[in-house]
């Protein structure tokens, strides 16, 4: 299992993960991963790359990561190609990497993205990492795997919470950064390349399956197929919690009322009644309960606070209230910006 006395792969992955084609077992055969069926993928610097290459990408990063990923090694290790960013935006990393960026350059302009584009103001000057608080009891060394884990922010407030912390993504560029990211915190956690609607996992693998501003970009069809994976890789009495935005929140209205309410294309957002997140959840279990994370935005968290704006952290304020007051008056459930999606599979 090794090249050069150097592994290939951390032995966790051979034990746990299987082909996302037909859920077959995988073994390690040179620089790939193989299944009984004859399927193949890459490991790139020990990252296994596990996307199927004739499914309908759902974002221009899938494609571009199995063509890094087959290419020859980047040498920077940065993968710029399978970020889903600009090509000034690429330049920019390039050129913080040649300086040598305390903070890790690619997540100094993936921090754009990150909830829901209210950080823009941070690229190229971010100063410290934003892990939030993962809003879930204590880990206790439980499993969990953070899906669309991005440059690995809540797979690392996982691991810093007692989790053994998996993140999965299908931009090759941002596991990467998220690697790096970890390193830096000393936090140990795995990550890998994948697609949410073919996780290659065994069944019954992880005992918590999160999730944060991911599910929304996805088309119902392809959000149910996801969804669906979630509760065939969490254990029986294993918990899914997904972030959702909803239709009826302020900021979301605001939205959608800029595209004319007309329907969603591509990796745009969609927005969600609860009615209609239930059912889509219920293909866990019946149990479907909700959460507020959030009014005004999706993705405000009280951890960012020295990160904002003071127009920024005066609406978080607004915000964490309603937050509160939802726990007493349960319908500001309905008009939040972003919900929280939990139910347990079934023991």
């Amino acid at each position: 299992m090794s090249v050069n006395d150097r592994p290939v792969i951390d032995r966790w992955f051979l034990d746990h993960l299987a082909c996302p084609r037909d859920h077959h077992a995988v073994r390690l055969d040179g620089l790939q991963l193989v299944c009984d069926g004859g399927h193949r993928y890459p490991i790139v610097e020990g990252v296994p790359v596990m996307l199927l290459d004739d499914a309908a990408a759902t974002i221009d990063v899938l494609p571009a990561s199995l063509t890094a990923a087959t290419d020859a090694i980047d040498p920077t290790n940065l993968y710029l190609s399978s970020l889903s960013l600009s090509d000034d935006e690429r330049q920019g990393i390039a050129a913080l990497a040649r300086q040598g960026s305390p903070i890790d350059p690619a997540v100094t302009y993936l921090i754009a993205a990150t909830n829901g584009l209210m950080y823009k103001h941070l690229i190229g000057r971010l100063d410290r990492y934003p892990i939030p608080h993962l809003p879930l009891p204590a880990g206790n060394g439980r499993r969990l795997l953070d899906v669309g884990c991005s440059w690995g922010r809540w797979t690392i407030a996982a691991s810093q919470q007692g989790y053994e912390a998996v993140g999965i993504d299908p931009s090759l560029g941002a596991v990467m950064a998220a690697r790096r990211a970890a390193a830096q915190l000393g936090r140990p956690t795995r990550y890998l390349v994948g697609d949410a609607r073919h996780l290659p996992f065994r069944d019954a693998t992880f005992d918590v399956v999160y999730s944060y501003s991911v599910i929304q970009h996805l088309s119902p069809p392809d959000a149910r197929r996801s969804v669906t994976e979630m509760g065939r890789v969490l254990r029986r009495g294993g918990a899914a919690k997904v972030q959702m935005p909803t239709r009826f929140g302020l900021r979301c209205l605001y939205h959608q009322a800029r595209r004319r309410f007309r329907e969603p294309v591509n990796f745009e957002v969609r927005y969600w009644t609860l009615p209609e997140l239930r059912r889509l959840f219920s293909v866990i279990d019946d149990d479907v309960r909700f959460e507020v994370d959030g009014y005004f935005g999706i993705g405000l968290q009280k951890a960012d606070a020295p990160l904002m704006t003071p127009m920024l952290a005066a609406i978080l304020r607004v915000s964490e209230a309603l937050k509160a007051s939802s726990h007493v008056v349960r319908p500001l459930v309905w008009v939040a910006d972003s919900v929280f999606v939990e139910t347990v599979v079934r023991a």
